[in-house]
């Protein structure tokens, strides 16, 4: 992909679409177009935090534990325009998941400096990049929720499944 295919990606994504064109020609110039065939690995659980990804095309999935091959549980599923990356570079922690294509797969990825950068300097991409934060955190939380409603639920039929289980004594 050359320098002016970059910018014009770039400023198909929601976040970057109001920079002005020279902020939009160096982003392109410290970032670099990437392409993953299906089951790749674009970074692991406790890699460094380089960079920020913005999905161009495709999907990627977040695992939780698993090896090289495998993912032990998928977390999460991101698709086009989606950001990833960013909380490690916000945290400057080892990357917590590790983040897999599924299938073809095309994304910008966006030096980690370059990303505070705009971050800090233009109001409009902070505002978009907190909305998709805050988007994650409530996604999460409603999947945790869920989660959560039937490990109570199971619990509650191998509660008294059990033969074990105290018996219900009525008064009479």
């Amino acid at each position: 992909m050359d320098f002016n295919e970059a910018v014009q990606v770039l400023r198909r994504i929601p976040i970057f679409s109001k920079l002005d064109p020279a902020k939009l020609k160096l982003l392109a110039f410290a970032s670099d177009y990437l392409t993953y065939d299906d089951g790749e690995v674009l970074f692991k659980e406790g890699d460094p935090p380089d960079s920020a990804y913005i999905v161009d095309e495709g999907e990627v999935i977040i695992c939780a534990g698993g090896d090289d091959e495998a993912c032990d549980v998928v977390v999460g599923t991101l698709g086009r325009h989606d950001l990833f990356g960013e909380m490690a570079i916000f945290r400057n922690a080892p990357r917590v998941a590790t983040i897999r294509a599924r299938g073809p797969v095309s994304v910008m990825r966006i030096d980690g400096d370059m990303f505070i950068r705009l971050v800090t300097e233009n109001p409009d991409t902070a505002l978009g990049v907190m909305r998709m934060l805050s988007d994650k955190i409530a996604r999460t939380t409603e999947r945790f929720e869920l989660v959560e409603e039937k490990v109570r639920s199971m619990q509650s039929v191998a509660d008294s499944a059990h033969p074990c289980a105290p018996a219900r004594i009525e008064k009479p």
